[in-house]
Formats: C-alpha cells, sequence, structure tokens
C-alpha cells in the first residue's frame, strides 16, 4: 500500500470536531463552514481553503442568539 497519499501537504481544516449543522443558519456550529463547503473541503485548492478560512471568523455571530429559558437562568441567577 502507498502511504504517500497520507502525507499530502494540506491546510490544516478548520474543524474543532464540533459537528452540528446549525438548523437556521446552515453552518456548522464548530468550524462555520457550510455542509457543501465541508464536502468540498478536500476537492479546493490550498488557495480556496486558504480564502475560506479567512471569512469564518465573520460567520460566528450568524450563531449568537437570545439564551432563554435554563442557559439563562443559569448565566444570570437571582439576586436575593
Amino acid at each position: 500500500m502507498n502511504d504517500a497519499i497520507w502525507k499530502r501537504d494540506e491546510l490544516d481544516s478548520p474543524c474543532i470536531n464540533i459537528c452540528v449543522i446549525h438548523p437556521k443558519a446552515r453552518i456548522c456550529i464548530g468550524c462555520f463552514r457550510t455542509g457543501d463547503e465541508i464536502a468540498r473541503w478536500s476537492a479546493m485548492t490550498p488557495e480556496q481553503r486558504q480564502e475560506l478560512k479567512a471569512e469564518l471568523p465573520q460567520r460566528e455571530p450568524q450563531l449568537a442568539t437570545k439564551r432563554r429559558g435554563r442557559a439563562k437562568r443559569l448565566a444570570d441567577p437571582p439576586k436575593l
């Protein structure tokens, strides 16, 4: 078996192993890529990957939502 294929010099993936697509924003909550971008990652050129990685931090605000329910109660305990 030829191991050379597994030793490619590629730009690291932005994946942080939190692989969940947000139902409304349609981006991964871990790396901020769309499902299509994740699927195409290995076929992209290094330049395309680098450009995409530069754009990802700008997508994080799409996931910011109001904290409600239990998450809000834990973040803002009642003042006694």
